[in-house]
């Protein structure tokens, strides 16, 4: 079956709708597939490239987006779905590699990032077949049928590795997980030194209490208040709709909290990341109580200062994104902190051999936070 490929129109929804519950059922925690407001916003604001695929008789049976955002030079790969019916004959890879094409096309993007189940190994042979990198893993990210684990993959825009701004020294704990993305992204590390880590803490004592916001349009106004320029603020893709704030007001941290999916990224910290010191304990509590089970923080690699606050809270370094952001004319590295308050079982995880070496760094770093010294050597 050789099916045509056409961009999106607000014509399709109805059945895009149906496609994607006819492949996730009730359980996509993602709005395009199911919130018609979302999708016809996507479809005619121009911040995303949208295609569909079509049986010769004209029955929709695949979708794909990048989503972006102005002034941000990184899309997003979300949304791929390809019907029971019309799988096995490569539709999913056809779509992946023709709308990164037109990504890509415009000029305006250095990179793409997936975030890819791994429920069975398909999909990563789907993104690795077109281009994309392995960056880590990201254990307990999303409810979707149960609690599931997330590979974080990137597609680069041509040379765009090249021009990485090199980070002299990272904390002892991110060596592992910066030794599997310099294998898996083919990056020079070679010059990183480590610096000691302080110790892991753990249940925090005599932590303020957190005041938790829940008004979005609030959350956003106050946000742009406090970061008015766009270099002020950078997780691309995430708009804050929660606000956690300090009893004695020494922070304001951002968030945007995902009760559907369980989970809770921190957008942003004011006055800085480092101000959460000694909080993070009770602001994991806030979180956790308002349905997010998984929270994660996207830090410079070279602000070890930052760094190091989360890996004493709990947090585990659990992917490396080289060449991230834009400056001028050179890029810098980021890295994704994670946390869960669910066990994890990987038992039930396809993990591929390019995400062998990921899964070993973040079993690494969780012992090094979680298990005494002495239990290790026992």
């Amino acid at each position: 079956m050789t099916a045509v490929l056409s961009p999106a129109s607000v014509q399709d929804i109805a059945e895009l709708r149906q496609l994607y519950f006819e492949v996730y059922g009730h359980g996509y925690p993602v709005p395009l597939g199911s919130d018609p407001v979302v999708m016809r916003r996507l479809i005619g604001d121009g911040t995303a490239h949208w295609l569909t695929a079509r049986t010769r008789g004209g029955a929709l049976v695949g979708s794909v987006v990048v989503v972006t955002e102005p002034g941000s030079r990184i899309g997003k790969l979300v949304g791929l779905a390809v019907h029971p019916g019309h799988r096995g004959g490569g539709l999913a890879s056809r779509l992946t590699g023709a709308v990164c094409e037109e990504a890509f096309g415009t000029g305006r993007l250095d990179s793409v990032y997936a975030t890819v189940r791994l429920v069975t190994e398909g999909p990563q042979h789907v993104v690795v077949r077109n281009g994309f990198r392995p960056l880590g893993l990201l254990p307990n990210a999303v409810e979707v049928e149960g609690c599931e684990t997330l590979a974080l993959f990137a597609r680069y825009a041509d040379g765009v590795l090249e021009h990485r701004e090199t980070v002299t020294s990272v904390p002892a704990r991110l060596v592992p997980l910066l030794s599997a993305v310099s294998a898996g992204v083919g990056i020079d590390c070679a010059g990183t030194r480590q610096v000691t880590s302080r110790p892991a803490v753990g249940t925090a004592t005599g932590a303020e209490p957190i005041e938790l916001i829940t008004a979005p349009a609030f959350v956003r106004r106050r946000f742009l208040e406090l970061f008015p320029q766009p270099d002020d603020r950078f997780f691309p893709l995430h708009t804050p709709n929660a606000l956690l704030v300090a009893a004695d007001g020494s922070f304001e941290a951002y968030a945007d909290l995902d009760a559907v999916a369980g989970s809770c990224a921190l957008v942003a910290v004011h006055p800085r990341p480092a101000a959460v010191a000694g909080a993070l304990e009770a602001l994991m509590a806030a979180v956790t109580r308002a349905g997010a089970d998984y929270a994660e923080a996207l830090l410079p690699l070279a602000d070890t200062e930052a760094l190091e606050v989360f890996l004493a809270s709990g947090f585990v370094p659990s992917a490396v994104y080289p060449a991230m952001r834009r400056i001028h004319d050179r890029l810098h590295d980021y890295v994704v902190l994670s946390r869960t308050s669910r066990q994890i079982d990987f038992r039930s995880t396809a993990v591929s051999p390019l995400l062998q070496p990921y899964l070993g760094a973040y079993l690494s770093a969780w012992t090094a936070t979680y298990l005494p010294l002495h239990e290790v050597s026992r």
